[in-house]
């Protein structure tokens, strides 16, 4: 190798390096920065008389700006819970079995055109399928189910549903399109059938990266704030009926830290639900982590 070019190949990686470096860095101050606006709720004397940490996960109501605050998690965890439930059993088989579909069935034409089709939903805003839930998904479930409140869990959930099929389906569809051919030839070769040979050979093969999929769009759906700000009816509502009004946390940041007080106690409990949706997804990730590994070690013999 030329001098220049082993010159040109030290400073593109340490660039590449300096780039990783400083995302690292950066992710980590965003890390203090709510971390320490919420650090508050346990030093903070003033703070610690108006919001008893016990309540936070024990009282039912969330009410906020009264006479007598009360800042219950209960009813946005549950909120949060429902709604991502909905959207990962809407969209996981629409897009596992679209996946299946084009990897494996689809003549390649066809491929070609369903596969953009699919992925251009990630690119439509969340505002703008925040609104169709709005202004179409909750009055065409209301008049099928007779729902009395229009806006509810189920119809944000699956306005959530829509905005994570690509996510499902884009890492799905890579991950049953890299199942070594020889692994198909195999199970032909063995007297499989088709349907025998994508069901019980591909499809466990690619079984860690359709995981990685789901995970993937499960913290999309916990994370996501326009469409449940507009379609479920931002209500924080204690209840595990889905036809109810719900509120999930991303919502509640996002409609109150706008108006809310710099340095109040309502402040800092904004940020601490901030903080715990940084751990909740830290905990998804570690888990699709762990759980992607042991599937390579038992699937694909990966030590």
């Amino acid at each position: 190798m030329k001098r220049g070019e082993r010159i040109t190949n030290s400073i593109l990686e340490g660039g590449l390096k300096l780039s990783a470096l400083l995302a690292i860095f950066l992710i980590f101050l965003i890390f203090i920065f709510i971390f320490k606006e919420a650090l508050p709720i346990f030093t903070n004397p003033g703070v610690r008389s108006e919001v008893d940490l016990r309540d936070l996960f024990a009282s039912s109501v969330w009410q906020p700006v009264s006479d007598h605050p009360r800042f219950s998690l209960l009813p946005l965890f549950l909120g949060t819970l429902k709604l991502s439930l909905i959207a990962i059993l809407f969209a996981t088989p629409l897009a596992l079995g679209a996946a299946i579909f084009t990897a494996e069935f689809a003549p390649r034409a066809l491929k070609e055109t369903i596969k953009p089709g699919i992925e251009i939903l990630a690119g439509i805003p969340s505002v703008v399928m925040g609104a169709f839930a709005l202004l179409t998904l909750a009055s065409v479930l209301q008049g099928i189910f007779g729902w009395t409140m229009r806006l509810n869990a189920v119809n944000a959930g699956i306005a959530l549903g829509l905005a994570i099929v690509p996510t499902i389906y884009s890492v799905a569809d890579d991950a049953l399109r890299a199942v070594p051919g020889s692994f198909r030839e195999a199970a032909y070769a063995l007297g499989s059938r088709r349907n025998q040979a994508i069901f019980r050979v591909i499809i466990p093969v690619a079984l860690p990266g359709i995981f990685a999929g789901f995970m993937l769009g499960l913290g999309r759906a916990i994370g996501e704030t326009m469409i449940v700000l507009l379609a479920s009816g931002n209500a924080a509502i204690l209840s595990l009926d889905p036809a109810l009004s719900t509120r999930s946390f991303s919502a509640t940041i996002a409609a109150e830290l706008g108006e809310v007080v710099f340095g109040s106690t309502h402040y800092a409990v904004l940020f601490f639900i901030g903080a715990l949706l940084f751990v909740i997804t830290f905990i998804i990730n570690l888990i699709a982590n762990l759980v992607v590994e042991r599937f390579k070690v038992r699937l694909a013999g990966v030590a």
